[in-house]
């Protein structure tokens, strides 16, 4: 069997569905969001509730603490270590890096070479040099990409390789797997609604509990989940204000998540108990 893969943007119902078929199937269900693995973030990250959990096994859930690591390889071994159960499997969640992770192979990265990437980033048109050792990488990076203009150099001199040709090699081997895009009409009201019901249900409170144990410049509180109550807690941020730019983070995130999606190949759209009953047929 196949494992199931529901993805699509925040606050577009893939939780829901996610557990409708886990309970038909008698799936595990994988969390797919980089901070549903941290324990505390419960309101600012969706997370499903603990009544849901007693019903349907989830793994990828509450098993780091926030100021603990946890990598997108890591996310693969537990969702692979999940599928060597043989049961069936749901991966749920819209992470992209992690739903990367999952279908293809990480390339290996060589090891650092500190002098190396030190002259890189000092160079003062690194795209026009991404340009002549790697065309195809230079023309999918915008020029103030530095980060990964940086990178394409860097593998390119350590490894003698263009690392367009790597990432193209792994889309070609990516696992089999039965993926469906779960999106929603009104998605930027579901989104505005959801974030003003977070802060019913405690957001503040939360991220007041979170700073009170960690600082505030640990990955999980720089996130767009939290980076504004944060700023509201500590800067004075008014909590309307903080609202209204967590709103529009998640929308742009949302915006950016369906980018991911398409370059993926994926079309929104698809019965989910469908994709479920081929991927979990025998």
């Amino acid at each position: 069997m196949r494992p199931l893969v529901l993805t699509g943007p925040t606050a577009a119902g893939k939780t829901a569905a996610a557990l409708a078929i886990a309970e038909r199937h008698g799936a595990i269900v994988v969390s797919m969001d980089a901070m549903q693995v941290y324990r505390g973030m419960d309101v600012g990250t969706g997370k499903v509730s603990l009544a849901d959990r007693a019903r349907v096994e989830h793994r990828c859930i509450d098993i780091r603490e926030a100021d603990e690591p946890f990598s997108a390889a890591d996310f693969a071994a537990e969702a692979s270590a999940a599928i060597a159960t043989g049961r069936p499997v749901i991966l749920c969640g819209g992470t992209p890096f992690y739903l990367r992770a999952f279908l293809s192979p990480l390339v290996e990265a060589p090891p650092v070479d500190p002098a190396l990437r030190a002259r890189l980033e000092s160079l003062e048109n690194p795209h026009a040099a991404l340009l002549g050792v790697d065309p195809a990488l230079a023309s999918r990076l915008h020029p103030n990409d530095r980060v990964r203009v940086v990178r394409g150099l860097e593998y390119h001199a350590l490894t003698g390789r263009r690392l367009s040709e790597v990432h193209d090699a792994d889309s070609r081997s990516r696992r089999d797997a039965e993926v469906v895009w779960i999106d929603a009409p009104g998605l930027a009201e579901r989104i505005d609604r959801r974030v003003l019901s977070m802060v019913e249900e405690g957001y503040v409170a939360e991220t007041e509990r979170l700073l009170a144990r960690f600082p505030r410049d640990i990955k999980p509180l720089l996130s767009l989940g939290y980076r504004h109550v944060v700023a509201h807690l500590l800067d004075g941020l008014p909590l309307a204000e903080a609202v209204a730019l967590t709103q529009q983070d998640t929308r742009r995130f949302a915006r950016k998540q369906r980018s991911f999606f398409r370059s993926l190949g994926l079309a929104p759209g698809g019965d989910p108990a469908l994709a479920a009953a081929r991927a979990f047929a025998r």
